[in-house]
């Protein structure tokens, strides 16, 4: 297991789905840039209801740095192509939403 963090942008919306005991869980994709400009997609898939949540309430093209277990992958394009790919079981979330929250708590403690 390879414990990643990993940022990109929202590619599509996420998706809830519910598992054969009953269980729901989401999952979504992230476009993600590497060093050389090329882009690569991440898979993810989220258990725990909070992060879920806060997947759900992102739009395509949200920035987002998710941390977890990561697999790398291998796929195939319709040409014939192999292309690397990367899936993640997100256990914690980071977005842009986050960080102002944070900032305005923290101007609020320092008015108090």
């Amino acid at each position: 297991m390879i414990d990643a963090l990993i940022a990109g942008r929202l590619y599509g919306q996420a998706q809830q789905r519910q598992g054969q005991s009953g269980s729901h869980y989401v999952t979504c994709k992230l476009r993600v840039a590497l060093a050389d400009g090329d882009t690569i997609f991440c898979n993810v898939i989220a258990f725990d209801d909070d992060l879920q949540e806060a997947l759900l309430a992102l739009g395509d093209g949200d920035a987002i740095s998710l941390s977890g277990a990561l697999t790398p992958k291998i796929w195939e394009d319709k040409q014939g192509n192999t292309r690397p790919a990367v899936d993640l079981i997100a256990h914690a979330i980071l977005t842009v939403y986050d960080v102002q929250k944070k900032r305005e708590a923290l101007q609020v403690d320092d008015l108090n």
